[in-house]
């Protein structure tokens, strides 16, 4: 069965950033030659509530699209994902299977739904090419949807990234329940923006996905992924 992983990594030492930078040529000749490793991309991110036009220049990351579970976990101990767990100061992977998904990314259609929304967390990711003349009006949006997610007590976990600064973006948001996030997607800035994306074609290439979260590894913030620890904890 199809799994994606999203792995994160925070580099906080200037060398570590500099190596990094260097890693998002360097690395996409390693990626091709990992067995059961299907489709991936390499990520920088945004600051503030996350989908921003300022780098972080600290945290990366790279999706991938997997065969099996099994694979992703052989993947892990390969490189370029061993040298960057070992060069990074924290990093974490979250495990994911897609049971909703439409659209394309980079001309294919990465995920392969299995159906069925789970009754507790889930993840969803919004992928946009931007066109370059719409470029002004998208980016006047942004910030206000990105501060009503980040202020939506719903959000478990929230990060924007992107291949390509200012054209090529990604949101990836972590919410309790499938419909906390469809009553986000319904009101205010939010909605008006997907509206204006249609009237007015916005993007080149979409694709909107919704997954269930399988599994995580390694730390983020210095917990186990603390969204979903803390979730876990108080239920």
């Amino acid at each position: 069965m199809q799994t994606v992983t999203l792995s994160l990594f925070r580099f906080d030492r200037a060398l570590a950033r500099l190596w990094v930078l260097g890693q998002m040529g360097a690395a996409r000749f390693a990626l091709p030659r990992v067995s059961g490793l299907r489709f991936w991309k390499l990520c920088g991110s945004g600051t503030g509530e996350g989908f921003t036009p300022k780098p972080n220049w600290g945290t990366w990351a790279i999706l991938g699209v997997w065969d099996s579970r099994d694979h992703a976990d052989e993947g892990f101990e390969r490189r370029p994902f061993s040298q960057w767990r070992i060069k990074a100061d924290e990093s974490c992977t979250l495990y994911l299977e897609a049971y909703s998904a439409r659209g394309h990314w980079a001309g294919v259609a990465p995920f392969q739904p299995q159906g069925g929304a789970p009754d507790g967390p889930i993840a969803a990711m919004t992928r946009a090419t931007v066109k370059p003349a719409r470029a002004v009006r998208f980016w006047r949006r942004v910030p206000d949807i990105s501060a009503r997610v980040g202020s939506d007590p719903n959000v478990l976990f929230k990060i924007g990234i992107g291949e390509v600064p200012l054209l090529h973006q990604v949101t990836f948001s972590i919410w309790p329940d499938a419909a906390a996030m469809a009553a986000f997607a319904r009101r205010g800035p939010h909605a008006e923006a997907i509206r204006a994306v249609r009237a007015e074609g916005w993007f080149n290439e979409e694709l909107y996905a919704r997954f269930r979260i399988t599994g995580v590894a390694g730390t983020w913030q210095g917990a186990s992924f603390p969204a979903l620890t803390d979730r876990q904890e108080a239920a």
